[in-house]
């Protein structure tokens, strides 16, 4: 019995030698505002005109569709390449843009990309939420610019 004893104390012993680890409790809460839970694409920014030569657009009450057979012509030429009507592509879909964005920050963006990108707080987001690729300047005229505006707003 003696050596069973014996045997019990030095396991306690060892036991005491070893380390514990004590869990710290956080009070900290990690709370993330709903906005920045959004991605800029979805963002509505109804007030932002944006960077550039365009500081006001007229929309008559009815689509010129004389214009707007222009403009999607003209989208059709040189903007498929990055962006489809409807979904996410290398850039964002225009469908329902004109929900989001002022008419005058469309056109800033599409005369203006580099601009919009550097000075422009949404345009900056949209190139992160884009994975940095920049939108390519097209050198459109104005005239070509506000076609393609018209053309949105039958999507």
């Amino acid at each position: 019995m003696l050596a069973f004893f014996i045997g019990c104390a030095g396991k306690e012993e060892k036991e005491k030698e070893g380390f514990t680890y004590q869990k710290k409790v956080t009070t900290e809460q990690k709370t993330t505002p709903e906005a920045e839970k959004i991605p800029a694409s979805k963002k509505i920014d109804l007030e932002n005109k944006g960077v550039g030569p365009i500081s006001a657009v007229t929309l008559g009450a009815e689509v010129d569709q004389k214009k707007a057979l222009q403009g999607a012509e003209v989208y059709k030429k040189m903007c498929t390449a990055c962006h489809r009507i409807d979904k996410k592509f290398i850039g964002p879909a225009p469908k329902g843009i004109l929900e989001r964005r002022t008419p005058e920050w469309v056109m800033n963006m599409i005369l203006n990309p580099e601009q919009m990108v550097k000075e422009d707080p949404l345009a900056k987001e949209l190139l992160m939420e884009f994975n940095g690729s920049p939108m390519a300047n097209q050198n459109l005229s104005k005239e070509d610019a506000r076609a393609v505006l018209e053309y949105f707003r039958t999507l």
